[in-house]
């Protein structure tokens, strides 16, 4: 009688829409050890139209892509910020500080929302008479990101901001209530969501979460651009293996393949080559049933 369950989930198949978005782009997180992964998000068919690395300067690998590269002052450091923005002539939009909330070993710029409305001022603002879109500091997805974020606009008053980054790894009905909260916070702004995924979950609730956040995503016309964390292999992924665009040998994951508006092929994000597919799910659905049977 245990079995049955457990063979009526193998026997059902997981219904994924193959989808493709405008909104769609890719945080581009690059591997010293696996440099030709790179090619996996250029090569057709990809949904992706945009993508951003954390730098000033885009990605040489993508650079034959039609991605928009869009920069950001990632914390407070010395740079060439505007003149590095200024040198591209085809950059639309400027990403602010990255979780500038949170601590360095928490992957976090560290600043103060008095300093980072000075370096704004300073190092970002001026783009804004060039014409570009400016994504506001993207806070983490914790209270403390909001309280950060509210004390930012009170320091920066006059700054020009023309959308709110977010970021979230919890899951969809948080997801869905911290993007409420930031649309009555700053009614007036569009909404980027720059980093989101279901932290270190098994893999069934994360595909779940996955797909039904993209639905959502795509239906809010205020939430006009989105990327998933997870442009790379499973086994260095630092918010769980199965969140990952690629398996451990550089396959695309299923998660991978919907993403970039492909048919998934069963590729699970563990190191095995080619995953379970539907077929042999069915095989071993049969093989439970007659155990189950006879074991009643």
């Amino acid at each position: 009688m245990v079995l049955i369950p457990s063979l009526l989930f193998l026997l059902t198949p997981t219904i994924i829409a193959q989808t493709t978005s405008p909104k769609r782009g890719l945080v581009h997180v690059p591997s010293s050890d696996h440099p030709n992964d790179d090619s996996i998000w250029i090569t057709p068919p990809t949904t992706l139209t945009w993508y951003y690395n954390y730098q000033s300067r885009p990605t040489s690998s993508l650079s034959s892509s039609n991605l928009s590269f869009v920069p950001m002052l990632w914390g407070d450091h010395d740079n060439t910020f505007v003149e590095d923005v200024r040198g591209q002539k085809d950059v639309k939009w400027v990403l602010g500080f990255n979780e500038p909330d949170m601590e360095g070993n928490a992957g976090g710029s560290n600043i103060k929302p008095v300093r980072a409305a000075e370096l704004w001022k300073r190092d970002i603002e001026p783009l804004k008479r060039d014409g570009k879109n400016l994504g506001a500091p993207g806070v983490s997805g914790s209270s403390v990101g909001m309280k950060w974020l509210k004390e930012f606009f009170k320091e920066c008053d006059g700054c020009s901001v023309d959308f709110i980054p977010i970021h979230w790894y919890g899951n969809f009905e948080g997801l869905a209530s911290h993007i409420g909260e930031v649309h009555a916070t700053f009614p007036d702004k569009t909404i980027w969501v720059t980093e989101f995924g279901w932290a270190d979950q098994p893999l069934a609730p994360t595909q779940s979460f996955f797909n039904t956040t993209l639905k959502y995503l795509d239906h809010l016309d205020y939430v006009t651009h989105y990327s998933w964390f997870g442009s790379f292999r499973s086994d260095v992924s630092n918010v769980g293996p199965n969140g990952a665009m690629l398996n451990s040998d550089g396959e695309v994951t299923d998660i991978g393949a919907w993403y970039l508006g492909r048919q998934a092929e069963g590729v699970k994000p563990g190191n095995s080559a080619a995953g379970i597919g539907r077929g042999n799910w069915l095989l071993w659905g049969i093989v439970y049933l007659i155990i189950g049977v006879w074991a009643l």
